[in-house]
């Protein structure tokens, strides 16, 4: 008994309440075991353990110090080594000198990427002339953000007198400037329209008319502001003229088309190893999508290093200053360039709880107007033109706030009036690699709804289709279906924007599609179109068109170029919801006002590229030839006849054939003979 009393006390484990119990080594001890390591556990959260000889208190907290002291009395102060000391000096030396370190580093570098860009241009400056027009860009904005962070007040100061004396004239200067706009405008139409052609005019008028519109079913008609309207107009008209009718603004943004092209088609690497060689035989599934995974990417790192919301700052100051709109709706319009309707709110997430109703629906009409960065990839693999697409989301920002101002007009006061000290939201990766991840991973949601949605929409198209053509045989007319019912609504407003008649009832269906299903339905069907086209052959089969004049095709790539339609409305409800849960009336009560206003603003787009589209850069030789006869359209001094008539001529005459094949009848060579009026081996 002694040797089990002994053992028990040393191991320490006796509870308290079988003190008395001297044999307790049997099944009640060891009951008393399994209470007593419950106790401890107990216990040790509040520190203490109590223990049974003497009622003794050990409290592990002081334990845990005199092991830290007894660690830190091991570990006394020696002495150093020589190497350590000199590492020492070091650390302390970067320290002290830590920002004078980063000009060197920063200048080394810089100057070593100039010797290298000076060797580039020496060796060919036209190889090298983008790199050199990027860095030009790159030092100007440098140097602007620097004069602005640091003498800001000053350039203020120094430019208070003349924005003063503007404030002070401004009620009788923006009457001048609004006439001088109009002459301006009427009398280029004139000249152009004596030049190119009356198609022109036809786009002018469906733009007086969308605006005549969206004024009647204007929220507050009698309270809109006329300065963002006319202002996003302009910048419509200035940004179009630069890219379509300018040589080097079309240069420039085919360039940026390209380049873009070039660099989405790196996604096939990838597509491939993941779906094998064959992978292109399933076009949409490993082809396209993969675009939108690597374009994701791409973004979430220009996001992480700061890029896009520089970018975004910049374009949204400048529609903050020229158009007057808040600084809140001027970023979002921006931000909808790049990336979606519910990706661009969150770049002033903190500020939307205290924004007004027209701002709101600005925000809202913004995402509806333009197309994220993402799936522009996707259409541009469709085989729709980049440059357009390009042209098409730019042009739509500030058309998007002039239809929103002018749909929903300001009547309350902004709340959030900052310029300079608006922050936008950054990103939350931690490192490059890791903001890559992310935006890979957070293609993943958007991949599956394009393709979720196009597999139900085509589906449920299917069965439209079905049984609208069930109800025309009951009518004799079997060729009823829902692309035909949508031609015949939106066909006016085609031919509105410049389409031609004969073409006003393929991109009626073409909006059909992109407003009650999806823009993607409706681009995909448009690439089928341009490539019957750029294959040649028959127009007409069987009384249905094949395809479209480009001109009609490039139209209709402005107008599609938009979120505008019913599943991106519960989308755009649901998204701006859970981030301003306080805004869900007023987003519910406005999101179907903007839509409306979205839709209103592609069609705008497409007015004023209708108005600017060269007739000669988008219709070709055979089909303006063969329209020839009648010079309504194509006047007989036309210098794009005269240009198809040389062509013609020349590739005759390498020919063995006195009629060489192709697209050309025999009434456009007796077109080209009487426009260049001199005798001819064909002629006769």
């Amino acid at each position: 008994m002694e040797l089990t009393e002994t053992n028990c006390e040393h191991s320490g484990v006796h509870n308290l309440a079988f003190q008395n119990d001297s044999d307790g080594v049997d099944v009640t001890n060891l009951k008393g075991l399994g209470d007593n390591s419950q106790r401890i556990k107990n216990s040790q959260n509040k520190k203490t353990v109590h223990t049974n000889q003497g009622d003794e208190y050990i409290n592990i907290e002081s334990d845990l110090h005199e092991n830290k002291r007894a660690s830190v009395d091991d570990e006394q102060p020696r002495l150093k080594g020589l190497l350590e000391k000199k590492y020492n000096e070091v650390c302390e030396f970067c320290k002290k000198h830590k920002t004078r370190i980063y000009y060197v580093v920063y200048g080394v570098l810089i100057t070593a990427y100039l010797a290298v860009l000076t060797a580039a241009c020496s060796l060919n400056f036209q190889r090298a002339l983008p790199l050199f027009v990027i860095t030009v860009l790159a030092i100007f904005f440098i140097c602007w953000d620097f004069l602005i962070a640091k003498y800001e007040d000053r350039i203020a100061a120094f430019f208070s007198p003349g924005d003063r004396y503007l404030k002070k004239q401004w009620f009788w200067l923006k009457w001048v400037l609004c006439a001088a706009l109009i002459t301006t405008i009427i009398c280029w139409l004139i000249f152009d329209t004596t030049k190119r052609g009356s198609r022109q005019l036809i786009s002018f008028g469906g733009l007086v008319m969308y605006v005549l519109l969206m004024l009647i079913f204007s929220k507050y008609p009698t309270r809109v502001a006329w300065r963002p309207v006319f202002s996003g107009i302009g910048m419509q008209f200035i940004l179009g003229i630069l890219i379509l009718r300018t040589k080097v603004g079309f240069d420039v943004f085919n360039w940026l088309g390209i380049q873009i092209q070039t660099f989405l088609e790196y996604s096939d690497a990838g597509a491939k190893f993941v779906f094998g060689d064959k992978y292109t035989d399933h076009f949409f599934a490993f082809k396209v999508l993969p675009i939108v995974v690597f374009f994701s990417t791409v973004m979430s790192m220009l996001y992480h290093v700061g890029f896009m919301q520089w970018l975004i700052g910049k374009v949204g100051w400048i529609m903050h200053i020229f158009m007057g709109t808040t600084p809140v709706e001027s970023l979002v319009a921006a931000g909808n360039i790049f990336v979606g309707q519910t990706e661009s709110p969150l770049l002033v997430r903190p500020y939307l709880p205290y924004i007004t109703k027209s701002e709101l629906h600005a925000v809202m009409t913004a995402g509806f107007s333009t197309i994220a960065g993402s799936v522009l990839g996707a259409y541009i693999s469709f085989g729709v033109s980049s440059s357009h697409l390009l042209t098409a989301s730019v042009m739509s920002a500030p058309a998007s706030l002039a239809a929103s101002k002018l749909f929903w007009p300001e009547t309350e006061k902004p709340l959030v009036t900052l310029r300079s000290s608006l922050q936008m939201a950054k990103s939350e990766s931690k490192n490059l690699l890791e903001a890559a991840s992310q935006g890979a991973s957070t293609s993943i949601g958007l991949v599956a709804n394009i393709a979720v949605n196009v597999i139900s929409f085509l589906a449920l198209l299917s069965f439209l289709d079905s049984g609208l053509s069930w109800v025309g045989n009951l009518f004799d007319y079997p060729q009823l279906n829902f692309e035909n019912i949508c031609a015949y609504v939106f066909m006016p407003f085609s031919f509105m924007m410049g389409v031609d008649w004969e073409d006003s009832f393929i991109v009626g269906g073409l909006l059909g599609y992109k407003t009650f299903f999806n823009e993607f339905l409706a681009y995909e069907r448009l690439s089928k179109l341009i490539r019957n086209r750029e294959k040649g052959g028959s127009m007409y089969i069987n009384g249905v068109k094949q395809y479209m004049t480009v001109r009609s095709e490039v139209i209709a790539t402005y107008a599609l170029c938009g979120f505008a339609n019913f599943g991106s409305l519960g989308l755009v409800i649901g998204g701006l919801t859970s981030i301003a849960p306080s805004k869900k009336k007023e987003i519910a009560d406005g999101a179907f006002r903007a839509m409306i206003a979205g839709t209103a603003a592609c069609f705008m787009t497409a007015c004023v590229a209708g108005m600017l589209t060269v007739p000669g850069l988008e219709v070709p030789c055979h089909i303006l030839l063969g329209k020839a006869s009648n010079f309504t359209d194509f006047p007989a001094n036309s210098t794009e006849l005269l240009k198809c008539c040389k062509h013609l001529f020349t590739s005759a005459n390498h020919s063995e054939d006195i009629f060489p094949g192709g697209n050309y009848s025999l009434n456009s060579w007796k077109v080209c003979c009487q426009i260049l009026g001199q005798p001819a081996f064909h002629c006769t």
